[in-house]
């Protein structure tokens, strides 16, 4: 019950934690959870075997006469999304240390909360679980955006609120549609029913709308600049490195599986909206002078390259947006770490206030280079993977296309070596009286560092985990798609290489 202990465990805890006494005491036994979280997840681990299907698989009778089970599992597809979840939950609680100052007891359980619910969606097998955890989430962010936010916290909570409802609604519109159609819950038996085209259609559109707001793609992105600006760090975290995930996550498990025809027919529109994604989150990344803004539309560009990849529909396409998905939680959740960090001690997130940090934080920029570089998919850096497989993926099916994204690359590279180079060496400097990073910042830094260097040097176990379930739903899509997909595996899988 690997699963059930990983989703039940925060919440549990949560409930303890208005009964403790003391800020401090809080803040420790929510490290402890989280510590104890990754204890927890060990198991899942060890005890995976690439290629196996779905594993760890618990089912359990809820409402028989509907036709409801507690049903989860892992697959190639959702275990890193659970671990990267787990791994961070501890991070967040040190990014946070400091930074929170009031309604700590509060601020934790919904910290927990969101942990729970995010290592749910990730996890269940049905319907109506997926859309209960898809909501769970949606409640305690947007009290983490609304309680302990910035000075336009309102506005940024109900933007994000109503944005994700609105998905919400369509995406459960499109739950009930397979249940009267099927008249089952369960995503593999489900997978299992051939539907008819403007069936599929209708449901694939009702899905990816609200998959495509939440990761955001263009043009249903504008909820997430607010979001990010106003959350508090491990708010923006949270954001960044798991909650836009659900929604590249849905369109892996949900849209590509039980609508493959319909995701074969319109893959052309989901690839306009991914390339423009790339290319305006770019553009606008460039022109911006708050920091944790321009890393915000930097999150709209990378996350087109990962849609991008998904409708490529082949192993290195698909391969390069599951390692982008991961790539981008660690890159991206690292630098916003860094920000609020340089919040702490600036009370400014604008460029101009944050000059000349080489000299008197140099700990704090050999950080932010190394996280920079792997922004902007530097070669030995652990987006490099990503990007590059996303990239080979591309060009295998449409060369123009491949060219179509390059610029987007070039723009990323612009935007992070201009914010680097400002932040390093600009003058006049107002950061003689701050201090480096503390042991404390440094400790939550360092083992995002490490999986940026070794995912760009050694990425061969992540690949071997994920491309057997890759290579499964991609034939999925291939004998369910009426001939409409043709594709040509002219580069080996991991396995093959081996």
């Amino acid at each position: 019950m690997v699963l059930t202990a990983l989703i039940l465990f925060p919440i549990v805890a949560a409930i303890v934690i208005p009964f403790l006494k003391g800020e401090k005491t809080v803040r420790f036994y929510t490290l402890i959870v989280g510590l104890v979280e990754i204890g927890l997840s060990i198991p899942l681990i060890t005890g995976f075997k690439a290629g196996a299907g779905f594993q760890f698989v618990e089912k359990v009778k809820w409402i028989p006469s509907l036709g409801l089970n507690y049903y989860v599992g892992v697959d190639g597809i959702s275990i890193l999304m659970i671990l990267l979840t787990v791994f961070l939950l501890p991070l967040t609680v040190l990014c946070s240390w400091t930074y929170i100052k009031k309604r700590v007891k509060e601020f934790h359980v919904a910290l927990l909360l969101t942990a729970a619910a995010c290592i749910g969606l990730f996890s269940v097998l049905n319907l109506v679980l997926f859309y209960i955890f898809w909501e769970a989430m949606l409640i305690p962010m947007f009290l983490i955006i609304a309680v302990w936010g910035g000075p336009r916290k309102k506005y940024a909570s109900i933007k994000f609120f109503l944005y994700t409802l609105a998905g919400s609604v369509l995406l459960l519109v499109a739950i009930i549609a397979f249940y009267k159609s099927a008249g089952t819950f369960s995503i593999p038996e489900l997978m299992k029913h051939k539907f008819d085209l403007t069936f599929q259609i209708f449901t694939f559109l009702a899905m990816a709308l609200a998959f495509a707001i939440k990761v955001p793609m263009f043009p249903f992105h504008t909820w997430l600049p607010a979001a990010h600006v106003e959350a508090p760090t491990a708010g923006s975290v949270i954001l960044a490195s798991v909650l836009l995930k659900m929604g590249t996550y849905g369109f892996l498990r949900l849209c590509l599986p039980l609508a493959p025809e319909a995701s074969v027919t319109l893959a052309p529109l989901m690839v306009v909206l991914s390339v423009i994604s790339i290319i305006y989150g770019g553009f606008v990344a460039l022109g911006q002078t708050d920091i944790k803004k321009l890393i915000a539309y930097s999150s709209v560009a990378h996350m087109g390259f990962v849609t991008l990849g998904i409708f490529m529909f082949n192993l290195r396409g698909v391969e390069g947006a599951l390692m982008q998905m991961l790539n981008h939680g660690i890159t991206t959740g690292a630098l916003f770490m860094l920000v609020g960090a340089l919040y702490e001690r600036s009370h400014s997130r604008e460029i101009e206030d944050n000059l000349g940090l080489s000299k008197y934080m140099p700990i704090y920029m050999g950080f932010f280079l190394l996280f920079a570089l792997s922004s902007f998919a530097f070669p030995g850096t652990n987006s490099f993977v990503g990007e590059m497989l996303v990239l080979i993926g591309t060009f295998a099916k449409d060369v123009p296309l491949g060219l179509a994204v390059i610029p987007g690359a070039l723009l990323a590279a612009a935007y992070m070596l201009r914010l680097t180079l400002k932040l390093a060496w600009g003058e006049p400097s107002k950061a003689k009286e701050w201090k480096d990073l503390t042991l404390r910042e440094i400790v939550m830094l360092l083992p995002l560092a490490f999986f940026v260097i070794y995912i760009g040097v050694a990425p061969g176990i992540f690949l071997k985990t994920i491309d057997p379930s890759i290579k499964t739903l991609i034939t999925h899509v291939e004998k369910n798609s009426n001939g409409k997909l043709i594709n040509k595996y002219t580069i080996p899988s991991y396995g093959e290489r081996q």
